[in-house]
């Protein structure tokens, strides 16, 4: 029996062009030889559609959907598809997420999903009801356990400072596996985060190792909003060897044979991991194109500060987006470096962008001087380094609107942690690029845009980050340097732990319980951000929830 992975990247909404997807892959893959096609869960909607799923009409067109896909595929092929479905029941929730069988011109069969997460950017029990009856699916004289994402994550450890040795209490695979399947079938969303990738993969070649069935994995690509998918589909053995594995961050489709990853009749090729910072760099490619394409945008804008943040920023909106599609703004001041302005012309010139210089230092001074009867004698402080940020913000919101141009904030996740940003300045856009991206990795970012040719002139990778909002201002000013700065956010925002628990070399106890402070204080910048493109397991946004106001 052979069985087609289809890895596709839906529009959520989009019921005519998910569907014409669906129907264009399954012809190519019974052109394969293919007789089981996989799609990925709630795929005849996309995921996820949050609270579009409290919408009967929308629910009611997903059921159309699918229906109509019946019967418009091959009648001899069979194919799995993700919806939601009405609960039939008359107690619980009013959905179930669920994978509809489809053959012979109907939907024969549905299996729901049992383990809802709820965590970080999850929150699936508002909408569905988790199943509890656990049925195989027989077709082409095979039995297939069909499971839906994470119901193959049971044995997940609960992250936090909470000592937990598993999230769930039900075990979807131990019920379905005492009905002997052949394989086991896994229609996903699993959204990217580059330090899970490893644990993603070790999920698929345990469970098969430890059950002796092979596992096929169909994951959703593509990029909703903040949220990215990587693909990286895969088909296990059953000695838990990856055999196949899709394409990482585009569309895909491959046809396994499943008796060869019964009895393991192949060249086991390893298929590792990529590298970790290329990956990021492919993830964020794709979120820029995806959120533009999606929204039917397509030319962008950003301040080009001469900085390390900008300059990757611009490299990555270039390859997603074309440099034709973008138009920047260098914004000197009278605290501008000169290298801020010939690096910001190098990198533009580089890249083939459009870019123009508008000095600020007229702007200010006009600022200053109808404040002045206001601020009286008063020292200057960060509110003129504030007004400096603003200026740039309006200058840029002004482009933006006029040429009809998305601006792209380019503020990293170590400054946006620490609050080291300024409203309706710097911290203004469209959609938040580096947001969940350190400073050290950002510089690795740099690098890795560098590898093959110098794209980011090379001073702006190496000189001290400064804002330059003042005379001779750098970020060590007023933090540590980003290596500490970044172990110690990482440790307090990712593994959620206290202060008396974040150790390491170098890392002093009261600068630990200042950035503490300076996270939490400013949780209010960060309420006010743009979306900010996910590729971490916890991001700034729908992923981390913390009250605005409280004392703790």
């Amino acid at each position: 029996m052979r069985v087609a992975i289809a890895q596709l990247n839906f529009l959520i909404g989009d019921f005519e062009g998910n569907r014409a997807k669906m129907v264009s892959a399954v012809r190519q893959a019974v052109s394969g030889g293919a007789s089981l096609v996989v799609f990925s869960e709630l795929s005849i909607c996309g995921y996820p559609p949050l609270d579009l799923l409290e919408r009967k009409e929308f629910i009611t067109r997903c059921g159309q959907q699918v229906e109509m896909l019946a019967s418009e595929i091959d009648p001899g092929t069979g194919v799995l598809v993700g919806g939601p479905e009405f609960n039939p029941g008359s107690e619980g929730k009013l959905l179930y997420n669920a994978a509809f069988f489809l053959h012979g011109g109907k939907i024969r069969q549905v299996f729901r999903k049992s383990l809802l997460p709820t965590y970080d950017i999850f929150d699936e029990y508002r909408y569905f009801e988790p199943n509890r009856d656990f049925s195989i699916l027989e077709f082409g004289g095979k039995r297939l356990a069909v499971t839906i994402c994470e119901d193959v994550w049971d044995e997940q450890p609960f992250e936090g400072t909470f000592s937990r040795s598993r999230l769930y209490i039900t075990n979807p695979l131990e019920e379905l596996v005492r009905h002997e399947p052949h394989a086991v079938i896994n229609l996903a969303a699993s959204p990217f985060s580059h330090q899970k990738m490893q644990v993603k993969q070790s999920i698929f070649t345990g469970k098969a190792t430890r059950y002796h069935i092979p596992f096929i994995y169909c994951n959703q690509a593509g990029a909703q909003t903040e949220l990215i998918f990587e693909g990286g589909s895969m088909a296990v053995d059953s000695r838990g060897r990856v055999a196949e594995r899709l394409s990482f961050f585009r569309e895909d489709l491959k046809v396994v044979d499943l008796d060869k990853l019964s009895s393991g009749q192949f060249q086991a090729a390893g298929h590792p991991v990529p590298d970790r910072i290329g990956m990021v760099r492919e993830a964020l490619v794709m979120g820029i194109r995806d959120y533009f394409g999606k929204m039917g945008f397509t030319r962008a804008t950003l301040g080009l500060s001469g900085g390390i943040d900008s300059a990757v920023t611009l490299a990555l909106a270039a390859e997603a987006l074309g440099p034709g599609n973008l138009r920047v703004l260098l914004m000197p001041s009278q605290y501008s470096s000169e290298h801020s302005v010939s690096d910001s012309v190098q990198l533009a010139e580089n890249l083939g962008v459009q870019y123009d210089i508008v000095p600020i230092g007229s702007l200010f001074d006009r600022f200053r001087e109808t404040l002045k009867p206001l601020f009286g004698e008063l020292p200057e402080d960060i509110t003129e380094e504030n007004i400096q940020a603003r200026i740039r913000g309006n200058l840029l919101m002004a482009l933006s609107n006029k040429m009809g141009l998305i601006l792209l904030n380019t503020s990293n996740k170590s400054e946006t942690a620490v609050g080291y940003g300024t409203l309706y300045g710097d911290l203004s856009g469209g959609l938040s690029v580096l947001g969940d991206v350190y400073k050290t990795d950002v510089y690795a970012l740099a690098r890795h845009v560098n590898s093959e040719r110098e794209v980011i002139p090379d001073h702006i990778i190496t000189k001290p980050p400064s804002a330059e909002l003042k005379p001779d201002q750098k970020d060590t000013d007023s933090l540590p340097p980003y290596d500490e700065l970044d172990r110690i956010l990482e440790a307090y925002i990712e593994r959620q732990q206290p202060a008396d628990r974040i150790t390491g070399t170098g890392l002093d106890k009261r600068m630990i319980e200042k950035i503490i402070r300076m996270v939490d204080q400013n949780e209010y910048k960060r309420y006010q951000n743009p979306p900010i493109l996910r590729i971490s397991s916890k991001a700034f946004g729908v992923g981390r929830r913390l009250p605005l106001v409280a004392r703790y």
